[in-house]
């Protein structure tokens, strides 16, 4: 067993960032896991159908970053909580149109109006400059690949 005395784990970057998403995302989970029994695919996919209307699954995944069984294990999910309609595509029977329901609607602007609020509990205290500064890090990071 090789040990390196400068490493620490502590300090390992993904290590770090994992540990800040977990300890940053507990009490939004909370809400929309007690208020509305969901997971955390299924109010992210509400969230992309909220944002940006009428979309594919494909797109979902494009602009979330998640693999498609999970898109379509969500979809069903709020499909049958009457949050989400499909409809196949005129032209190709193999893509369904995701689109919100009223109640869908209604449950994602309280879930954003909650998100908002507890985003702006999260950075209460730090600095604007490091605020922008922490934003634009993580993008960058959330670009890079392996």
């Amino acid at each position: 067993m090789h040990d390196d005395p400068d490493f620490d784990v502590q300090d390992f970057l993904p290590y770090l960032l994992n540990q800040a998403a977990e300890a940053s995302s507990l009490e939004f989970q909370r809400v929309y896991k007690d208020r509305y029994g969901m997971l955390r695919n299924e109010w992210r996919v509400l969230f992309h159908l909220g944002i940006y209307g009428r979309m594919t699954a494909r797109d979902i995944g494009v602009r979330a970053q998640m693999h498609k069984t999970k898109i379509s294990r969500a979809v069903q999910r709020l499909a049958e909580r009457r949050y989400l309609v499909r409809e196949r595509d005129e032209t190709d029977r193999r893509v369904e149109h995701l689109e919100l329901t009223p109640a869908g609607q209604k449950v994602y602007v309280d879930l954003r109006s909650v998100a908002r609020d507890y985003n702006e509990a999260l950075v209460e205290g730090l600095d604007g400059e490091d605020v922008v500064r922490l934003r634009s890090v993580l993008r960058t990071l959330a670009k890079v690949r392996g």
